[in-house]
């Protein structure tokens, strides 16, 4: 079995932000040479998470919404007391967590015709890293 790791570096512009990664990740798995295996895709970032789904903006604002009315931004968290004020951000993430795992057939990412890879900042304007680990043979 073989391993390869690469890493996806990336400067979010918004607080909360959908990045789209599916190109970076079907290139370093090209890059990888592995035919047969997964790819973790895992966020570095505990106030981020990694997701598949559809390329709408229209559906990106619809999950935002979403999230905003389960862990709503406001100053009451605990978490708050130790000078952070990124709390919903934290509760955001688990929601959607901060990996996926994708299969390789191939060489390449064997998705269904929708499926898409985002980095979902809830945190940002700043640097940040994707760990993307291909396994396989």
């Amino acid at each position: 079995m073989k391993t390869h790791t690469a890493y996806i570096s990336l400067h979010t512009k918004k607080r909360r932000e959908f990045v789209p990664l599916t190109q970076q990740v079907e290139q370093i798995i090209r890059e990888s040479g592995i035919q047969d295996g997964l790819a973790l895709v895992t966020s570095m970032h505990i106030t981020a998470a990694v997701i598949i789904n559809d390329y709408e903006s229209g559906l990106w604002q619809d999950i935002m919404q979403w999230l905003e009315e389960i862990a709503p931004a406001k100053p009451d968290y605990l978490h708050h007391r130790t000078g952070e004020d990124n709390a919903d951000a934290h509760l955001k993430q688990l929601l959607l967590h901060n990996q996926v795992v994708v299969p390789i057939t191939n060489g390449e990412f064997d998705s269904g015709p929708w499926e898409q890879i985002f980095y979902v900042e809830f945190d940002g304007m700043r640097d940040k890293r994707v760990l993307v680990k291909v396994i396989g043979e």
